[in-house]
């Protein structure tokens, strides 16, 4: 009774939010000045939602009503059933089950309502889907067609919505793939018209990691086009917005930025929440509480010489094709450290899984814990594995280490300005600048490992603390463009809700404007100071 209470709740706030919508949609057109005599922005975003207005949605939708207030035409390319398989409508227990494409499209239209949009639809490519079908898994990996990597850009969606970076050479594996692939070229080819018939000066895309945004984006940059991929910010309610690669969240950083005392105690104010696991991105608050070291750790904890926590990541998140540089795949890293584990029984390594590994609805498929189970680690005396329900204090854990091992997780760059030393093992957000030990190769990762361990004390170079800081600030206070003033939060966290507002208002914005001088002034995506 009360599941089904909750979701005629949540149906009633989604009609009521596209009821709003689309009066605001409305109002906007109505607003806006004649577009000016200059060649549009195109928008594509098929991966941010389904049926519901999730945050990158209304990102994508503000930004572009933004633009069209000033005048700056903008065109949408919107999916009518345009794919067999998207990623979002993908059943991975149930290959037949098509997308659900009625109300996604309704969806879509409730967003564009009084906009110029170029619908496309799907249209099967009977020589791809031939020479696709004998393919086994790792043909359709680096599978290429008509110049297109189509295997390439399918495979990062593919990993995401199977919850896995290994995948299975099994035939529903294959059947999403191949599926994938005609989508991808469909998208291609369709969207290789969108472009020759509206000729825009730039493309703005989601995320740029799914196979639809990815396939766009590749086209448009094979065009020679100016493309910004966006993403939630680290703030509530904010986006991110890049003309590079948004899941990586590329920052720059002038050399001459030093922190101010009125900066320093900005940012103390954020670190102090978030020590506090007072934090959400996208909605999603990742520690519902924080339970601090009990007298059973401290105690196991006491019979070792020193304590390094091995810090893990979501295997499928977006941001891993960037990481692998050194390693394969973060569980290549974890079988180094395993033997490491083995070879230094004074040490206790704390191994603490990423807590969105358990997220409901998103559970990862190839966990730390299983790889835990398969190599029998948890039967060795000195490695504590502490699952991603356990909501242990990352930050009292770090506090009594002697160093701190990372993949490629933000918690490296916050253990950096705890003045922790930090060894990475693979490429992040942060890595760039001088934040961590980061060796760029495994023997010479494997070496700093173990003159880690065997060294007295380490002590991390005063510039990754500072270098740290400078980067998380920019990161919160710089890059993360507030959308807070228009959104509030929708039933579930993951959703928004527009509010009344004057459209004027929104083209005024800082977050607006920001964009409107990285599209046509050069700027560089950044929120002023002040």
């Amino acid at each position: 009774m009360e599941n089904t209470f909750f979701h005629f709740c949540r149906r009633l706030v989604r009609l009521l939010n596209n009821w709003r919508i689309v009066r605001m949609a409305w109002r906007v057109a109505h607003a806006a000045p004649a577009p000016r005599d200059v060649r549009p922005v195109a928008f594509f975003k098929a991966s941010s939602g389904l049926d519901d207005f999730s945050w990158n949605s209304a990102f994508h939708l503000l930004t572009s009503w933004g633009l069209r207030l000033q005048g700056i035409p903008v065109v949408y390319f919107a999916c009518q059933r345009g794919m067999s398989r998207c990623v979002l409508g993908t059943n991975r227990h149930r290959p037949a089950q098509p997308p659900p494409c009625r109300s996604c499209v309704f969806q879509a239209r409730t967003l564009y309502t009084g906009a110029k949009v170029h619908w496309f639809g799907f249209q099967r490519d009977s020589a791809l889907e031939a020479a696709l079908e004998p393919l086994s898994l790792d043909g359709l990996m680096t599978f290429t067609w008509q110049g297109i990597p189509l295997g390439e850009l399918v495979l990062p969606g593919l990993r995401w919505i199977l919850r896995r970076h290994h995948l299975v050479d099994d035939e529903t594996t294959r059947f999403f793939f191949r599926e994938y692939i005609l989508s991808a070229f469909n998208v291609a080819r369709q969207f290789r018209q969108f472009l020759e018939e509206t000729h825009p000066q730039a493309v703005i895309v989601f995320n740029g990691q799914f196979y639809p945004e990815a396939t766009a984006k590749w086209v448009a940059r094979q065009r020679g086009l100016r493309v910004i991929t966006h993403e939630v910010g680290l703030q509530p309610m904010s986006g991110f917005f890049t003309e590079g690669e948004a899941t990586i969240y590329p920052i720059e950083i002038p050399n001459s930025f030093e922190m101010t005392a009125a900066q320093n105690a900005r940012l103390d104010a954020y670190l102090q929440e978030r020590f506090q696991g007072n934090f959400s991105m996208a909605g999603i608050r990742f520690w519902p509480s924080m339970k601090g070291l009990d007298e059973k750790f401290l105690q196991k904890a006491a019979q070792f010489k020193q304590i390094v926590p091995v810090f893990t990541n979501v295997i499928f998140d977006t941001s891993q094709p960037h990481a692998n540089t050194v390693f394969s795949d973060m569980f290549a890293w974890l079988d180094l450290v395993l033997e490491t584990v083995r070879e230094h029984p004074e040490t206790l390594f704390v191994l603490r899984a990423h807590p969105d590994e358990a997220r409901p609805g998103k559970e990862s498929q190839e966990s730390v814990a299983e790889w835990v189970e398969a190599r029998r680690a948890a039967s060795l005396s000195n490695l504590l594995f502490v699952p991603p329900q356990e909501y242990l204090s990352s930050y009292e854990l770090i506090a009594r280490s002697k160093f701190v091992l990372i993949y490629n997780s933000t918690i490296g760059l916050e253990a950096s300005i705890l003045g922790a030393p930090v060894l990475c093992a693979g490429k992040a957000r942060f890595t760039r600048y001088p934040t961590v030990f980061f060796p760029q190769s495994i023997p010479e990762y494997r070496a700093t490992l173990e003159q880690f361990l065997s060294a007295e004390h380490i002590a991390a170079p005063p510039e990754f603390q500072r270098h740290a800081r400078r980067f998380l600030y920019y990161q919160l206070f710089r890059t993360s463009l507030p959308f807070g003033e228009f959104l509030e939060r929708g039933v579930l966290p993951v959703n928004a809700r527009l509010k009344w507002f004057d459209p004027h208002r929104l083209a005024a914005s800082p977050a607006v404007q920001v964009v409107t001088r990285g599209l046509f002034q050069g700027g560089d995506f950044l929120l002023d100071e002040e």
